[in-house]
């Protein structure tokens, strides 16, 4: 038996078995970093040390009673811009290389509540601006599936760490789809809550009115699980949303009959691979074969998403990132004679290009004569999407599109092709403009052998809804019984 191939619940039912111990478990997941590692570059800051001996003393706290819970001892990893207390939180990024937090995220305290053992921090695009994880400071992480190729961003380590079952789940941040996209590429389960069912209180910033943390699984069943632990009004955060407790494995019906499916039509133009929108037309097909009411329909909003969220996040990015001046804390340059070298040598030298790109254009909208023209308009526009999507809901239960127009595309290819780059986001970036809840499960592989991920999007605060219709159509296809990674292709 290969315990990290296993989900996290069936973990959890072997443990209550006895069948293995919880530092079996966190050996075999330290052993399996020791081996791909190297090819796939996941961690930035990998806590193996730590996790053994965390390990040692929780089985030990179990075994006394002295603590209890069906998560103590389940290994985790961490996006590395979620802040965690005594631990390196760097963003991917120059800036805040040696950044060690002096506190936790609500998220880590919700994590830590329940006994988890944090194996490590994952890496990611710098200050989450990306979509391939190659615009971190420290390395570039490789797709499991095919080591030449990206695994997706921004959260592409905690994608490849689940898929290379370096870690049994893992938590990212979703700013345009960076949980989905990756979990696309990588052949898992990604879940992007509603915006405000999940505390961002000590996840450091990207664009504040997009940003949410979420689960990324190998299973349905274990993104309801992590979503239980995570979800919860913070009086730390102002956005935090007051809503009762739910327990999202309740949902988990295995039943979509009657369920209405919009499928936008928009999303499956021009651009969308033809093997990605055959599967996806496979899958609907499923969907119609299990009883669910599918229909074609014109989200017209979609085609001006893009160019809308680039403005929001780009403008609250320059904001956020105001904060590193060289200053108060992160890097500071040497090469300084006065106050306004120390703020323009720091931020030149502590900030990637593509960081640096998506400041100026923040800052350029925001500028006095252009702050109408766009930031504005973008404002206005979003609302627009906010209302389309209201009244999408009215007739349908749940929308279905690619999570990306693509697999994953082949490491170098777009990196210096910023707008290439960016219409990665294209099928994501609307959810989170509207403050939706969106999951992506896998749907199939194509030619290549490489996964194909399946959007599923639903009314804000319908988890239960999504879920169930991911868990339903993920129990018919079973798609981690047919497939699973090769590491194939080497290290480029």
């Amino acid at each position: 038996m290969d315990i990290t191939k296993l989900t996290v619940h069936e973990l959890q039912e072997k443990l209550s078995k006895k069948e293995i111990s919880i530092t079996n478990i966190t050996k075999a997941y330290v052993e399996n970093i020791e081996k791909h590692e190297k090819d796939v570059q996941a961690f930035i800051t990998p806590l193996s040390k730590e996790a053994l001996e965390k390990a040692k003393e929780l089985e030990a706290k179990v075994e006394s009673g002295e603590i209890s819970g069906s998560l103590a001892g389940i290994p985790i990893g961490i996006k590395d811009n979620i802040c965690t207390k005594g631990i390196r939180t760097t963003c991917a990024s120059k800036m805040l290389e040696n950044f060690i937090s002096p506190y936790d995220a609500t998220v880590m305290e919700k994590v830590n509540s329940e006994n988890m053992i944090n194996l490590g921090k994952l890496n990611m695009d710098e200050f989450a601006m990306g979509a391939s994880t190659e615009y971190s400071y420290f390395q570039k992480t490789r797709n499991p599936w095919n080591l030449k190729s990206v695994p997706g961003g921004s959260s592409g380590g905690s994608a490849a760490a689940v898929a290379a079952n370096m870690v049994p789940w893992a938590l990212g941040s979703d700013t345009g789809g960076s949980i989905r996209q990756p979990a696309s590429f990588c052949g898992v389960v990604g879940l992007k809550p509603t915006y405000g069912l999940v505390s961002r209180y000590g996840l450091v910033a990207f664009a504040s009115s997009l940003d949410q943390i979420g689960p990324i699984t190998k299973d349905v069943k274990d993104s309801a699980i992590l979503l239980n632990v995570i979800t919860g009004h913070d009086e730390k955060d102002t956005t935090s949303i007051n809503t009762e407790k739910i327990d999202y494995t309740k949902a988990l019906k295995n039943d979509v009959k009657g369920l209405k499916i919009g499928i936008p039509k928009e999303y499956f133009g021009e651009g969308i691979k033809p093997e990605v929108k055959q599967s996806l037309e496979k899958a609907i097909e499923t969907y119609k074969k299990l009883g669910a009411t599918v229909e074609e329909f014109s989200l017209d909003i979609a085609d001006y998403a893009l160019a809308t969220y680039y403005i929001i996040a780009c403008a609250e990015a320059s904001s956020n990132l105001g904060r590193f001046d060289g200053i108060r804390y992160g890097y500071r340059t040497e090469n300084y004679t006065n106050l306004k070298d120390i703020y323009r040598n720091s931020r030149s030298e502590g900030f990637g290009a593509e960081v640096k790109r998506r400041i100026i254009l923040g800052t350029y909208v925001l500028s006095s004569g252009y702050y109408d023209a766009y930031y504005k308009k973008a404002q206005q526009v979003r609302t627009l999407v906010k209302k389309e999507f209201d009244k999408a809901f009215e007739k349908y239960d749940v929308l279905l599109t690619p999570t990306s127009p693509t697999v994953a595309f082949e490491l170098g290819t777009r990196s210096n092709n910023p707008l290439e780059m960016y219409l990665a986001d294209i099928c994501t970036v609307s959810v989170n403009i509207a403050g939706l809840p969106g999951i992506s499960i896998p749907c199939g592989v194509d030619s290549n052998g490489m996964p194909i991920g399946m959007q599923l999007i639903g009314n804000k605060f319908k988890e239960e809804t999504i879920l169930n219709a991911a868990y339903t159509y993920e129990q018919e296809t079973k798609f981690r019984e047919n497939y699973e990674p090769t590491f194939k292709g080497g290290a480029c």
